[in-house]
Order: C-alpha cells, then sequence, then structure tokens
C-alpha cells in the first residue's frame, strides 16, 4: 500500500505541477476574453508569441468549454510532423488521457488516432486529404489553423478552402493562429476577421553580430557554444543549422573537444533536433537539464517557431536555412542553403528571451542583416512543384485553378507545368477534366508520378514489388548510413545490396533483405547496424507501405507479386517524364535538353547505360539524378505513346560511348 500511496502521490504532484505550468502560460489570463472572441466571431485571427500556449492552451479550452458536443471534434494543423506529435503528447498528458484516445494526432503515414479522439492535432496536409472524404469538414466545430506565418504550401492552400467553406457553414469556427508577423495580411485575406492579440512573455534579448564574415559557420558555432558555456552564467543554449548532416557535424565536433577538454570544464549535455529524428530521441530535449550542466540544442528552423524549449537563455545563430526552390522551365526542385529572412532572424532571437534575459550571437555582419537579407520568406506556394496540389484541387471539384483564392498565387507557368505534367500521366483529359485514373491517383498520399507507378503496376502484375519500390522511396535518402570514421565498411555494405537493373531494384533489394533479416527475427536492430542500414528509416519504411497497401484495396488494386522478372518493374517505374539518354558529352534530359549527371552513390555511376530514367533532379554542387533506373527507349513508346514521338527516340549507337563519367566518386567525395 505504502509503494501505492507513494505512486499516487507522485502522480498527483505531477498532475499539480501541470496544472501550475497551464496556469503560469502567458494566454491563461485571456481565456475568458478569447472564448468571447470566438463565441461572436467566426473566423478569429489569434496573434501570439511563440510559446504563450496557443497550440497547447486553445483546443483545451475549446473542449473544457463545450465545442466537442454531439460527437464534433476540434481540429489543429500543424506544419511540421515533430510539432504535430509532440504537442498532441504534452496535451494528452495535461488532460490526463492516453494518447490516441480523446487527444490524437495524424501525420502522413501515421494515424494516432480513434473514434473516441475529440482533440485532433495533424499536418496540414492530412487535412487537405480529409477534404476528400468529407468536403465540408462536417464532423469538425473547429478548425484551427496554427503556425500559420510559415506559409506552408498546404496552409496556404488551406486558406483558400477553408475560406470557402466557412461562408456557407456558419456554425463552423475558424482560429488562424500566427507568430507576430504579418497578421493584418491574413486580417485582410479573410474578409476584415478581427485580431486578437496575446502578449508574450518576453525578457529583453541583448544581439551581438560579429565584425566580419564568418568564414565556415559550422566551426564559428562550435567554438562560439564551448566560449558560452566556460564564460557565461548557467543558461542553456539553442543553435540554428540547417539540416540533418549539418547538425550531426555540429555535434560530433562538439563531444570531440569536450572529451578533448575533459574535466576542466563543466558538463555539457548535446542534443540534436531534427525531423528524421526517431521520437524517442526527439523528446530528450525536453528533459530538465541536470544540477550543474549545460544543455545546447542543434536544431534546424523547427525550433524557430514549431517548439518551445524550456530554459534556453543563449541562442547562435548563423543565419542560414534549407529552402526549397523550383525551376519550372527546367523543372528541377533545388533545396539550397540560403540566408534566411530578417523575420526568421528575429524570431530565432526571440527564443532566448523565455525564461529570463537572453542573448542572441549572430555570426554574421550587422550590415549584412541590413542590407543582405530579405524582410520576409518568399511562400512555398511560389516555390514548389504544384503537381499534387493541383490534382487535389481537382479532385476535390476545383476546375478554374487560375482564379482560385490563392493569398499569394503561384507563377503562371509552375501551374501550367504542372497541369502538362499531370496531362501527360494521364490524371487530365485534353480539357484539363480529371481522368478515372486521376481520381485514383488522387486517393494516394504520394507524389502524381509515385502514385501513377502504383496505379500501372496493376497491368504489369508486379505491383508488390512497385509498393515496396514506392515506400521505399518515400522515405527518400536515408536508408544507407554512412558514418565519417568507417567509409569504407559503410560502402562494401553497401555494395553488397547492388543488384543490376538500377537504384529502385537495389532499394527492393534492401527491403526485401532487411524483412527477412531483421523483421522476422524480432526486428533485430542488430541485422541493420552490421549492415549500415538506419533501421528507423526501415521501420517508417514498412509503415507506409502497410498503409498503400491498406489503400489498395480502397482503390481496388490487386496486390501480384512479379516472380523474378524485373522487366515489368523497370518498365513501370512511372517516371518516364524523367528520361534522360547519353550523349557525347554525358547525359541529357529527353525533353529540356538539359545536362545532367548520375549520383556518385547511385549504383549505375560508373555503368553508363544508354537510357534512364531517375527519381528527381536534385542540385547539390551540379545537376544530379537521383535513384537512376535502366530502360530500354522501346519501352517509353509502350507506356506514353502520347507523350513520347518515336523520332525523339531513335538510337544513335553506332558511336563510340565514353566510358567514365567525369570525376570518380573519391573526387567528389
Amino acid at each position: 500500500v505504502g509503494i501505492h500511496q507513494i505512486h499516487n502521490n507522485h502522480a498527483e504532484l505531477k498532475k499539480q505541477s501541470m496544472q501550475e505550468v497551464r496556469r503560469s502560460l502567458p494566454i491563461f489570463p485571456y481565456r475568458e476574453d478569447l472564448l468571447s472572441a470566438i463565441e461572436q466571431h467566426q473566423i478569429l485571427i489569434i496573434e501570439g508569441e511563440t510559446g504563450s500556449g496557443k497550440t497547447t492552451q486553445i483546443p483545451q479550452y475549446l473542449f473544457e468549454e463545450g465545442y466537442t458536443r454531439d460527437d464534433k471534434k476540434i481540429g489543429c494543423t500543424q506544419p511540421r510532423r515533430v510539432a504535430a506529435m509532440s504537442v498532441a503528447a504534452r496535451v494528452a498528458q495535461e488532460m490526463s488521457v492516453k494518447l490516441g484516445n480523446e487527444v490524437g494526432y495524424s501525420i502522413r503515414f501515421e494515424d494516432c488516432t480513434s473514434e473516441r479522439t475529440v482533440l485532433k492535432y495533424m499536418t496540414d496536409g492530412m487535412l487537405l486529404r480529409e477534404f476528400l472524404t468529407e468536403p465540408d469538414l462536417a464532423s469538425y466545430s473547429v478548425i484551427i489553423i496554427d503556425e500559420a506565418h510559415e506559409r506552408t504550401l498546404h496552409t496556404d492552400i488551406l486558406f483558400g478552402l477553408i475560406k470557402d467553406i466557412a461562408r456557407f457553414r456558419a456554425d463552423l469556427k475558424v482560429l488562424v493562429a500566427s507568430a507576430t508577423l504579418d497578421t493584418e495580411r491574413f486580417s485582410r485575406f479573410f474578409d476584415d476577421a478581427p485580431v486578437f492579440r496575446i502578449p508574450g512573455r518576453r525578457f529583453p534579448v541583448d544581439i551581438f553580430y560579429t565584425k566580419a564574415p564568418e568564414a565556415d559557420y559550422l566551426e564559428a558555432c562550435v567554438v562560439s557554444v564551448l566560449q558560452i558555456h566556460v564564460t557565461q552564467p548557467t543558461g542553456d543554449v539553442l543553435v540554428f543549422l540547417t539540416g540533418q548532416e549539418e547538425i550531426e557535424a555540429c555535434c560530433e565536433m562538439l563531444q570531440d573537444r569536450c572529451r578533448r577538454l575533459g574535466s576542466k570544464i563543466a558538463e555539457l549535455v548535446i542534443l540534436p533536433i531534427y525531423a528524421n529524428l526517431p521520437s524517442d530521441m526527439q523528446a530528450k530535449i525536453f528533459t530538465p537539464t541536470p544540477p550543474g550542466a549545460r544543455k545546447v540544442v542543434v536544431a534546424t528552423n523547427i525550433a524557430e517557431t514549431s517548439l518551445t524549449i524550456d530554459g534556453i537563455i543563449y541562442v547562435i545563430d548563423p543565419g542560414f536555412c534549407k529552402q526549397k526552390s523550383y525551376n519550372a522551365r527546367t523543372g528541377m526542385e533545388s533545396l539550397i542553403v540560403t540566408p534566411c529572412s530578417k523575420a526568421s532572424a528575429n524570431q530565432r532571437a526571440g527564443r532566448a528571451g523565455r525564461v529570463a534575459a537572453g542573448k542572441c550571437f549572430r555570426l554574421y555582419t550587422a550590415w549584412a542583416f541590413k542590407h543582405e537579407m530579405e524582410e520576409t520568406t518568399v511562400p512555398e506556394i511560389q516555390r514548389t512543384n504544384l503537381g499534387n496540389v493541383v490534382l487535389l484541387l481537382k479532385s476535390l471539384g476545383i476546375n478554374d485553378l487560375v482564379h482560385f483564392d490563392f493569398m499569394d498565387p503561384p507563377p503562371h507557368e509552375t501551374l501550367v507545368l504542372a497541369l502538362e505534367q499531370l496531362y501527360a500521366l494521364g490524371a487530365l483529359n485534353h480539357l484539363g477534366e480529371l481522368t478515372k485514373l486521376g481520381r485514383r491517383m488522387a486517393e494516394l498520399p504520394v507524389d502524381p508520378m509515385l502514385s501513377k507507378m502504383i496505379l500501372a503496376s496493376e497491368q504489369y502484375k508486379c505491383s508488390n514489388e512497385v509498393l515496396t519500390i514506392a515506400a521505399m522511396l518515400s522515405v527518400n535518402n536515408s536508408i544507407f548510413y554512412r558514418p565519417k570514421d568507417k567509409v569504407v565498411h559503410a560502402d562494401n555494405a553497401r555494395m553488397n545490396f547492388v543488384v543490376p537493373g538500377g537504384d529502385h531494384l537495389v532499394l527492393l533489394n534492401v527491403y526485401n533483405q532487411v524483412h527477412a533479416g531483421a523483421f522476422k527475427s524480432g526486428y533485430s536492430t542488430q541485422w541493420c547496424y552490421e549492415n549500415f542500414i538506419q533501421f528507423r528509416s526501415m521501420r517508417r519504411a514498412r509503415d507506409v507501405r502497410d498503409q498503400l497497401e491498406g489503400l489498395m484495396d480502397r482503390i481496388e488494386v490487386e496486390v501480384v507479386s512479379s516472380q523474378e522478372d524485373n522487366v515489368p518493374i523497370r518498365k513501370v517505374t512511372g517516371y518516364f517524364y524523367h528520361t534522360a539518354r547519353l550523349s557525347k558529352g554525358g547525359y541529357k534530359t529527353v525533353k529540356h535538353q538539359q545536362t545532367v549527371f548520375v549520383h556518385p552513390n547511385s549504383s549505375l555511376f560508373e555503368e553508363l547505360p544508354r537510357w534512364i530514367i531517375y527519381h528527381e533532379l536534385v542540385f547539390t554542387t551540379k545537376e544530379f539524378m537521383r535513384q537512376v533506373i535502366e530502360i530500354e527507349s522501346s519501352w517509353l513508346l509502350e507506356v506514353a505513346p502520347h507523350y513520347y514521338k518515336s523520332k525523339e527516340l531513335e538510337d544513335n549507337s553506332n558511336k563510340k560511348m565514353p566510358r567514365k563519367q567525369g570525376k570518380t566518386k573519391e573526387e567528389l567525395g
């Protein structure tokens, strides 16, 4: 009984302290005003500092106020998966319910909700998908579009759709929550909706600039962290970097230097956070810092507004972020590290002033901030491929895309290109109307080319393999793992998975071997570790595959296997749109005659087949084709006769071909 008593007391105390935290949030004194404003107005723009508690508290207030009566739900969208998951977990804790019951989350390929769910956190893309099954969102009483200032592609489209629904569903409440940026624009867009301001708890932040530009900002970050650690009073540090590779490199460098300094310095707890991190690791950044130590969180711009980490006093901001940019003429998407906007830089600095007066160290000059940085970030809708979006809007019955109510309309040529691409894939007819195939494609939450590939696999009797390939491609490039200290071992392990024909077949082989080697033996992580394969990515690929297989049933595609023959798989790789051929100066894309290169990690890097199809074009140091597969030109006429003319595919095969393509792997690093 004693133990039970202690346990109960502990749970009771934890509950009390949670309630105290809830009461201490800046939003708490405004609870009544906010609820009455929501009652009076159908659409309300809520402007609040990051960390004021709007994401976690507002849905709970609405729940307490009875907005979930009559089986209605409250939906809250987040631009990022990590935020949707961590916020839902926190709210479930605060409401003392099990995650997935009353409080749940839904992200692409993972649904943690049940019949009982009344507070649903989800990524903005998931709410868009719900429009397909429920065009008026009848099961929701309140929709909260959170982090609206991030202006992701899906958020922007939700704006237009929800503004439309609100006009004929008077009972639907719409809350658009945003950090302190641009709220006037949101208000104007939603027919001059009122703005409700929640002042944040802000302490002054001192901002320091460097005297001269930094040559290597990673090195500068590491040095700055150690300087702060040695010279500044207690308080945790937050470092902003652009992506997983940089974050891992920075953590490694820090650990290395701390090891060398040994007992001369206090303990430094180094924690990374980025979207692909396993969730148990993600949770670590929220654990309190042990006494006498200092915590360093190395993050992507997810920590700018989506997550609030307590105890941060120092922020280090090198001033960069990764941005997608899309060139409609070449159809190439590149993820480029660019200077972030002033608005972002100010958000980052603000993270330091949450618990006490803080300091922000900007690793660039004051002049650069003033003269070289854009005011705000360009909305994603203006710099991305719209294929998916056009397909979704068409399947919602919105045919006139040019006059769709966009807050910032996308460039005309991007829209045209998306329509062309969907026509080429057979999802639209020559009048731009959705075909039967297009309607089935829209059901699958993947890129239109992948969904076309999955649907075409039925006719070529290889849907089982193609499902696996699609799932592996959806996990993007995080299958093989190549630690700096074991490069040779990792490359050898990778070579063992290579099969002739191309990268898609290698991915299939990896999945099948992991399935036999790791999943069968009770998820042995050991097997993956020995073969330099990221177990977590494989587990995710398996979940994605299960989800897709479930959807196959809905769109009535039979899952059959191709019995060892890889020709049908290579024919169906759905990307006939992405064809390149070998000519004198290397590879050129068939349609645009653009020079492209096989990625050094590809299994075909040294093979140089004459005709290949690639999964994506990425620009890093040059235009690389990722995930390529070897095909024969005659297949293009069979798979896409309406897209290729036989003249384009004539093969000048009597010419001698260069054997080696440019530099070797070593030179490319």
